[in-house]
């Protein structure tokens, strides 16, 4: 099976509401968009098309190339099916491969079961033709194979990407409630920030926010802090296609930038954690970190953005205090930031109502599995009307 030449169907995963801006990624990478959906995009390519797409992606989970579209009422027909598949082919019978799923058919209970039956198909199909059985188990730093199967309805395919991108491989301390990578990626392309005006980040937590700013203004892709991915377990990788793609990345990441980035925190924990997340990055000599009050953050002259992430009492944080801090981020945009674009990320409506502002523009994500919003404030300032009470 010559998959890393032949094109077939190529389904790109990501966090849910993050589609639009995985898109614009992959059109900017020059592939054409079959179909959108909320939570990914389909093209079509082959695997090597898949070697870009996983170094480039920042929104990104994961690049899924398939194998295989079939019909499977119940567990018997699903190992049939897959039996026909020339696995020996695909996976080298000295290796070792993982299995995923994505499952909704009544004859199962667990996808867990479904799991073991697509294990069973390779495993008896490469003895069967090579004499000796690979290895299998839960770990994902080599071959992949993921089965999506609704109803009736199956695909198998290849994961070419293994462990999800949508962990940018940087951050080696979480810090506490972190926000994923690839959603801060999305949530700062939403912004619609140029990269030449200062980006500030108040309550900058473990710094995911800047750190992605810095990246995205220095086209630093995430390709850059990672070195296995599931295509290069497949039969048939070409090493050259990868480090060809990656001496890319190099050229074209830059080392200096424009703008300003302003990282700040209360926590002189969480302002570590940062520094030391925004060195394994390579970005730590482009954002200004600083432990202070919010409201004590530096914010140069406009235009710019200024984006908050507070806590929005599901985990942490008592509810009272909060409505206060909010209270008080409204006045802080109000007085220190205008001329800039002002952004809030909450999954709590209640409280964002303390802002006393009225958001020009409400951006839907998810932060797992919690419905949150971007909300955007234009902070004029000079002559231009004020924003107007939120009601």
């Amino acid at each position: 099976m010559q998959v890393f030449h032949n094109k077939s169907k190529i389904i790109i995963t990501c966090n849910n509401r993050l589609s639009p801006y995985l898109q614009r990624e992959v059109e900017a990478l020059g592939y054409k968009i079959v179909r959108a959906f909320s939570t990914g995009v389909e093209l079509e390519g082959s695997i090597n098309d898949c070697i870009p797409l996983n170094l480039h992606l920042r929104c990104a989970s994961q690049v899924l190339y398939s194998i295989k579209t079939f019909t499977a009422e119940n567990p018997a027909r699903l190992y049939k099916e897959l039996m026909e598949i020339e696995w020996e082919e695909l996976i080298d019978f000295t290796g070792y491969f993982s299995v995923s799923s994505t499952v909704d058919n009544e004859t199962i209970t667990t996808p867990l079961f479904a799991n073991l039956k697509v294990k069973d198909a390779i495993v008896d199909r490469i003895k069967d033709k090579k004499g000796i059985r690979p290895n299998t188990g839960p770990a994902g730093d080599k071959t992949m194979i993921h089965l999506y199967w609704k109803e009736n309805d199956a695909e198998i395919f290849i994961d070419t990407s293994g462990e999800t991108l949508a962990k940018h491989g940087y951050r080696k301390i979480p810090g506490k409630a972190p926000m994923l990578e690839a959603l801060a990626a999305g949530v700062i392309m939403a912004t619609e920030w140029d990269k030449k005006t200062p980006f500030i980040v108040p309550m900058c937590g473990s710094g995911t926010l800047a750190i992605e700013a810095a990246l995205l203004a220095t086209d630093k892709t995430p390709g850059l802090f990672r070195m296995n991915y599931g295509f290069m377990h497949i039969m048939g990788y070409e090493e050259e296609v990868f480090f060809q793609e990656r001496r890319k990345l190099k050229d074209q990441s830059k080392k200096e930038m424009p703008a300003r980035i302003i990282a700040t925190d209360l926590s002189a924990d969480a302002i570590d954690v940062s520094q030391r997340n925004a060195k394994t990055a390579g970005v730590d000599h482009l954002i200004d970190f600083a432990v202070c009050d919010f409201a004590d953050t530096e914010v140069p002259a406009g235009p710019g953005v200024v984006i908050f992430n507070p806590e929005y009492g599901e985990r942490l944080g008592v509810h009272s205090k909060l409505e206060a801090t909010y209270k008080r981020i409204g006045d802080f945009m109000k007085q220190k930031c205008k001329g800039y674009k002002g952004y809030i990320f909450t999954g709590n409506p209640d409280l964002a109502k303390k802002i006393g502002l009225r958001a020009s523009r409400r951006i839907e994500f998810y932060n797992g599995k919690l419905d949150c919003r971007l909300l955007e404030y234009e902070l004029y300032e000079g002559s231009k009307r004020e924003p107007k009470q939120e009601e």
